[in-house]
């Protein structure tokens, strides 16, 4: 499995640049008169409002969605969830003074509302569902998992609900005598247990006691974050059956032994849907319930696009769908017909939806300036009309609810939660294009100042995508515009191993993680400073897990930086294999294990670290303590390095387990010391003006 990716997606109307391939982003609201406006500052990350996972009503006269906000006093997101009607955009708040609200499903009648919130406010409390009546009335919880819900789905009656819960270790008694010592499998190096497997409960929707559907030492699957979505429960319409996705052990680097299976309902029985034995993900039943949708990589490699197949439910591999798509698919919803399926993922340097027929062509839906939301999965959901909700944002607008009454109909916002954000004075947004080696088009987002002119010389900032199978969209950003306010244009470039150019650009990287797509960062590095604009003394380089990568790498082979930042940065194969979460799965990349026949020489060739004793450039390292992704031992090396080598060189670490700090307070500290570094370094002797404050 590919590098997970942190991804921090991100306009003024200027004339167009005349460059090829180029397009602008402007504002669909006038602009505010000189002066009422100003730009976006580091305090405006806590008047952010996020909106996600949006559920159409049945009867298709509402959506709900998860409104969050940061609460910095209390170093917390809260989340709350709010009801939006189709026809008025009118919103009404649903819950009040609940701990972690999430995952909001619509019981089949519409009568009631499910959903998870924590039973308090304690970091020790668990997750369970609640049931909120919605002719009023108080929510209900009824489940009491032991270990707290993780997901779960209503029986197609409304009866009865399906959740998928993990297993209280076989000794607990004796581990809370001290005797806790572990077998160690392909779990990452922070692990103080053995993972335990995740199975599937059902409980009454009422509440009431809860009967266990599987048992075994394989489980679930699940993905920590950031990452795609696991294992949801997909109930056959008829309610005897339901797929999922079974892993057959439970440790993190063995989330590629992945299968979907078919559990009777009745008896428990399992059968695997296709007889493959790896690498499936997210089944969704038709209608009807005659046919499973699932997500399948090209050719069984996870490093290739996912693309979505189908199959009966029956039995048997099926067919792909979207082989002519050509594009990394994150998304896969019946429609009503049972004909069609909405799948959407990033293209180029947008994300696109199109509506898949099970024969013929796909058609690209027109959603006008609005992205999707994106993050390894696309939030939108399909009523049962027809109706298509998703939340997504423009180039000068943060995410908001959208809807469609159809796939045929322009998207709608329905929500301007993100209003005061939006009116800020924010920079162009250009979509651009450049040919790079191997026949490749590589594309990337820039961002300019507020008040940018062609006739002044800018310092540019580099800010480098993660995954790699990820990319730079044209939708809001607030960290680049919190960069561009500063007076940097900010490139983001989609090098090749991006998700967004078809199944041959993002393949290409496969044996070769840094050179190709070093070259092509500097391809796109070169049309910018052909413009003129560019103060080619004052450049900077930056990135968050592969972005780290190849800004350790960058500052290893080329000499052009004033300065960098290298967040949580994998820059050794070796810790990558033996202590990452994703360990083993590594070989994917390279062929095999680096500790087999020749191919230590492969990964040690491709680890930035091998080259840091050609760093020079002055560069801040970040990281979190408890990253099992990119673990913080390649921060040290990277650090020690640059430190014995003479090179100026910061490194701070966040006492927090994630591969990005989770909370508010640190989030703003994080961005609050990148932006600080660059103003350090990139303002000498220049002294760029800007009307932000730190």
């Amino acid at each position: 499995m590919t590098l997970r990716r942190h991804v921090l997606l991100c306009t003024l109307l200027i004339c167009l640049l005349a460059v090829h391939g180029s397009a602008v982003v402007g504002r669909d609201d006038p602009p505010a008169a000189k002066g009422e406006a100003r730009r976006f500052e580091l305090d405006d990350l806590g008047k952010l409002v996020g909106v996600n996972d949006p559920q159409v009503s049945p009867d298709g006269r509402s959506v709900v969605v998860v409104v969050s906000r940061p609460n910095y006093e209390k170093n917390r997101s809260e989340s709350k969830l709010v009801l939006v009607d189709v026809a008025s955009g009118k919103a009404r708040e649903l819950t009040f003074d609940r701990a972690s609200v999430g995952q909001p499903r619509w019981s089949p009648s519409g009568d009631r509302l499910a959903f998870l919130a924590k039973t308090s406010a304690d970091k020790s409390a668990k997750h369970q569902v609640f049931v909120l009546p919605m002719n009023g009335g108080e929510a209900r919880r009824v489940t009491d998992a032991a270990d707290g819900v993780q997901h779960y789905s209503w029986k197609p009656d409304g009866t009865m609900l399906a959740y998928a819960t993990s297993d209280e270790p076989a000794n607990k008694k004796e581990i809370e005598k001290g005797l806790d010592a572990f077998e160690v499998g392909n779990n990452d190096f922070l692990a103080t247990s053995s993972p335990q497997p995740t199975h599937i409960w059902l409980g009454p929707a009422d509440g009431g006691a809860a009967r266990r559907l599987t048992s075994g030492t394989w489980t679930l699957m699940s993905v920590a974050p950031p990452g795609p979505p696991g294992s949801p429960l997909a109930w056959s319409p008829d309610g005897r059956a339901i797929a999922f996705v079974r892993q057959e052990r439970p440790h993190d680097g063995d989330n590629d032994l992945t299968t979907v299976q078919i559990v009777d309902v009745a008896t428990g029985k399992l059968r695997a849907l296709t007889g493959r034995e790896s690498l499936e993900s997210l089944p969704v039943i038709s209608p009807d319930g005659r046919q499973v949708a699932y997500w399948y990589p090209r050719d069984g490699n996870p490093n290739h696009v996912n693309e979505i197949w189908t199959t009966p439910i029956t039995g048997g591999q099926g067919r792909c769908l979207t082989r002519d798509i050509d594009r990394c698919l994150y998304c896969s919803l019946w429609t009503p017909d049972n004909k069609t399926l909405l799948v959407g993922g990033n293209d180029c340097t947008r994300v696109s939806l199109w509506i898949q027929p099970l024969e013929g062509p796909a058609k690209r839906l027109d959603l006008g300036q609005v992205n999707p939301t994106w993050f390894f999965r696309i939030d939108a959901n399909v009523g049962r009309t027809g109706a298509i909700a998703f939340t997504g944002s423009e180039a000068h607008r943060p995410t908001e609810l959208y809807f469609m009454e159809s796939a045929n109909a322009a998207p709608r916002r329905l929500t301007e939660f993100n209003r005061e954000v939006a009116s800020r004075d924010l920079g162009l947004v250009e979509s651009i294009e450049w040919p790079v080696a191997g026949g490749f088009t590589a594309d990337g987002v820039v961002y300019y100042p507020p008040g940018f002119t062609t006739q002044n010389k800018y310092p540019l900032v580099l800010l480098i995508h993660g995954g790699p199978q990820a990319a730079s969209t044209n939708g809001f950003s607030a960290m680049a515009q919190l960069f561009a306010a500063h007076g940097y244009v900010i490139f983001s470039p989609n090098y090749r191993g991006s998700d967004n150019r078809g199944h041959a650009y993002q393949k290409a990287i496969v044996g070769d993680w840094g050179k190709g797509p070093g070259e092509d960062v500097m391809a796109g590095l070169a049309v910018l400073q052909k413009r003129g604009f560019i103060d080619e003394s004052r450049i900077a380089v930056t990135g968050w897990s592969y972005g780290g990568y190849m800004t350790s790498w960058l500052i290893g082979h080329y000499h052009v930086w004033k300065t960098a930042m290298a967040g949580a940065a994998l820059t050794d194969w070796f810790d990558t294999y033996n202590l990452s979460d994703w360990n083993v799965q590594a070989r994917y990349n390279f062929g095999g294990s680096p500790w087999t026949g020749d191919l230590a020489k492969i990964y040690r060739e491709q680890g930035p670290i091998t080259y840091a004793r050609n760093i020079r450039t002055p560069t801040l390292i970040m990281s979190t303590t408890g990253d099992a992704r990119v673990p913080i031992t390649q921060s040290y090396q990277l650090y020690h390095a640059l430190k014995d080598n003479g090179v100026p060189v910061k490194f701070v670490a966040f006492p927090v387990s994630g591969h990005f700090p989770g909370d508010p307070v640190r989030q703003k500290d994080l961005y609050r010391r990148w932006v600080g570094w660059l103003d350090e370094h990139l303002r000498e002797a220049a002294g760029v003006e800007h009307n932000s404050r730190r």
